[in-house]
């Protein structure tokens, strides 16, 4: 399930691992470990319900595993190096950017959830994510499911890492951004304006008159993606940081999938 070529730019992004205190079974190999946190993601099941003739080790060495990663900031840093390889090659674009989220319902409540506006006020969380003007994720984040939409436009845009590749300043910030009726303000239009990019924002009681609905159809297939993986249909994890952990592994896999094609 990792291939070589993914393994290679994830392993060295792997912190040290601590010494062992007491004697007893080997440590499951990293690899392994991974193997078996992608199989709870693309698969759905629950840490406790991990076959374990697959030799993924238990549930919870691999649910420790991804948390103690998360905390290290892999994801971060793989997300940063594939990007590194797209602009490298000049497959990013930077003419736009399209923003959107996405609800999903949240099994258990806890931090980063609340009553959804869509479900009946039950528990919800929502997933934020900013694409370039080929559907390439920049950035993604988790809010509650009670959320305004343009509470995280900023958010995300300052989320963008700095990615390098070529000759000059690393870029992260897109020329223009696109978005629909959601995030419709003029407060946010004039920082934008003052950041250097020009706003495309649908107006709400007005038809779309920049074409916005051919051009933002990237984001919505990226957030179809995100949600092939059905581990972030439904959020179960309590913690948010174990389902943003599983958010941006996702988001990682999705940008390799880019970078496999277009390097």
């Amino acid at each position: 399930m990792v291939s070589d070529e993914l393994w290679s730019l994830i392993e060295p992004l792997l912190p040290e691992p601590g010494p062992k205190l007491v004697a007893g079974r080997p440590r499951v190999p990293d690899r392994q470990a991974l193997c078996g946190i992608l199989f709870v993601l693309h698969t759905g099941i629950q840490w406790e319900y991990l076959p374990q003739g697959l030799d993924f080790g238990s549930g919870m060495t691999c649910w420790r595993r991804l948390a103690a990663w998360n905390e290290a900031g892999v994801w971060e840093k793989l997300h940063l190096v594939l990007l590194r390889k797209l602009r490298s090659a000049k497959k990013l674009d930077w003419s736009r950017a399209v923003i959107d989220s996405s609800h999903v319902r949240a099994a258990p409540p806890g931090p980063k959830s609340g009553p959804s506006p869509v479900d009946r006020a039950r528990p919800g969380s929502k997933h934020h994510v900013l694409v370039d003007g080929q559907g390439i994720p920049l950035a993604v984040s988790l809010t509650g499911g009670n959320r305004n939409d343009v509470t995280q436009l900023l958010p995300l845009l300052d989320q963008v890492p700095p990615v390098a590749g070529v000759v000059g300043r690393p870029r992260r910030r897109p020329d223009m951004l696109l978005a629909d009726r959601g995030y419709d303000h003029d407060k946010y239009r004039r920082l934008l304006w003052k950041r250097g990019i020009r706003p495309a924002i649908a107006e709400r009681g007005r038809p779309h008159g920049t074409g916005l609905g051919i051009s933002r159809w990237v984001v919505e297939r990226t957030i179809s993606w995100l949600h092939g993986f059905r581990r972030l249909r439904i959020r179960w994890e309590r913690r948010d940081d174990i389902h943003e952990a599983f958010l941006g592994l996702a988001t990682c896999l999705i940008t390799h999938r880019h970078v496999q094609r277009l390097c």
